[in-house]
């Protein structure tokens, strides 16, 4: 379902992104929790080590008691509202341009537009297509998640107008440059890996055992999401570093705070004063949120759009008329 298949083509451009959007809207729901734990991993100049005094968080259990202790069970969805919009916008826009540039593919090239390589490359186009459209949504929901008590931004109006004031414009694309190179690799990753995980599964799962089906999109997804963080996760972070520039009064709760000059600047410090690892900050929960967030986009995407092929069937039609 996922990707042009002219033998099977049954969902517009319109229904992949309503499609898209709408597992968007649930997934985002389910996840938001590790995803506020990568973020603050992300963000923590200190080694994550109960070794470190100087930590704030240590590991994945620490950090839920703590944050539970101090913030209470909300401060798994701060910044829901504008992690939803980010959520429904970019699951819209991907997804449709996905579909759209296969369908090109199809009628405009001698590729295969069922191919693993152009789903990789469509995948890295739809997904900065997406990106450039939601950046200013996603710098929002990395500083509220980022921030502490007592808020910065206690309502989304008031970081839009604080933001455009003090920081200017140009602060909603903040690591826009580094969100690009690491989205390109990472979404097509994504679409690469469940198409060949789907190939694989249809030899080696009996074509009659059709009850499976959305469990194995799902395992399929979640595979494919923790293949393709693993191997971009180091642009995620300085991509989430660059994103609370400019918000450092808001992190002085939190531990250490840098100011870096851009992509490469943020780099260079990272690796100069947390080492390699520094990179990998926040990993585990990011696989856990990878492994969750793309199994259930693609399971909730091909669930829907298996939805939307179902009402416009002849079978369907006969029976609403009836």
């Amino acid at each position: 379902m996922v990707g042009y298949d002219p033998e099977a083509k049954c969902v517009s451009s319109a229904e992949a992104a309503a499609a898209g959007s709408a597992s968007g809207l649930v997934t985002r729901v389910l996840v938001s929790p590790l995803d506020v734990l990568k973020i603050r991993f992300q963000l923590q100049i200190e080694q994550l080590s109960s070794r470190n005094p100087a930590a704030k968080y240590h590991g994945i259990r620490q950090a839920v008691q703590r944050i539970l202790r101090e913030e209470g069970l909300t401060a798994f969805w701060k910044g829901h509202v504008p992690a939803q919009l980010l959520s429904v916008g970019f699951g819209a826009v991907q997804f449709m341009a996905f579909e759209s540039l296969t369908e090109l593919v199809h009628t405009a090239t001698s590729f295969n537009a069922r191919h693993s390589f152009v789903h990789l490359v469509c995948g890295g186009l739809a997904a900065c297509t997406a990106t450039v459209a939601v950046q200013p949504v996603d710098t929002l929901r990395t500083r509220f998640a980022a921030q502490g008590e007592p808020k910065i931004y206690p309502k989304l109006r008031h970081a839009v107008v604080t933001m455009y004031q003090t920081e200017g414009p140009r602060t909603f694309y903040r690591g826009l440059t580094p969100t690009l190179i690491a989205i390109f690799p990472y979404a097509g990753l994504q679409f690469f890996f469940y198409n060949i995980l789907q190939q694989f599964s249809k030899r080696v799962i009996p074509a009659e055992a059709t009850s499976g089906g959305s469990i194995k999109d799902l395992v399929c997804g979640s595979c494919a999401g923790v293949l393709s963080k693993s191997l971009t996760y180091p642009l995620d972070v300085v991509k989430k570093r660059l994103q609370v520039g400019g918000f450092e009064h808001a992190r002085a709760a939190f531990g250490q705070v840098r100011t870096y000059g851009g992509f490469l600047d943020c780099m260079r410090q990272i690796m100069r004063e947390e080492g390699p690892g520094g990179f990998f900050k926040g990993l585990s929960p990011s696989l856990l949120k990878a492994a969750f967030s793309t199994g259930l986009i693609f399971f909730w995407y091909e669930l829907f759009c298996g939805l939307l092929c179902a009402m416009k069937s002849p079978e369907s039609t006969k029976r609403m008329e009836g």
